[in-house]
């Protein structure tokens, strides 16, 4: 069910959003204790901020409540993806070359599974991070479809 109703609400978003020149970052449709929660990421290159998140979370609940694909009582959620925001859909990984990112991988990749550092190019087929192992530099290149998950990373140093 949970597959159904974020594809139902993608649908009803995407042109919300494309009004508005945002992008859809993420949807999630979780069970948190007691309480569902849906949960919309939106950005845009500018950002978001909280009147772009108002003005879509009251257009989303307008059509959720018209087409009605939830039978339960849930919280809708709009918000930012914040700094590190999840690389989902290729066009994510091509707009995050030259920024730091984390990525886990379904199985190991020179004995690794998790990877920190920059990405230096996505070609559709392969992602290339430059980590450092130890006191050096050194590009691994992971395949597009043993990426398990993939953010951008925020380094403090």
């Amino acid at each position: 069910m949970s597959k159904k109703v974020t594809s139902i609400v993608e649908e009803l978003v995407t042109p919300i959003l494309a009004d508005m020149d945002l992008e859809l970052v993420d949807i999630e449709y979780v069970k948190e204790g007691k309480s569902w929660f849906l949960r919309v990421f939106i950005d845009s290159d500018e950002g978001v901020d909280i009147e772009q998140c108002g003005a879509v979370s009251e257009k989303l609940s307008e059509k959720l409540d018209e087409v009605d694909p939830i039978p339960h009582n849930y919280f809708l959620e709009v918000s930012s993806p914040g700094a590190e925001r999840p690389l989902k859909k290729p066009a994510d990984f091509t707009k995050a070359i030259g920024k730091n990112v984390y990525i886990k991988t379904y199985e190991p990749i020179e004995g690794e599974k998790e990877f920190e550092g920059e990405l230096t190019g996505f070609d559709g087929k392969t992602v290339s991070v430059t980590v450092k192992d130890k006191t050096r530099k050194k590009t691994i290149d992971i395949p597009y479809e043993k990426v398990a998950s993939a953010r951008l990373a925020v380094i403090f140093f």
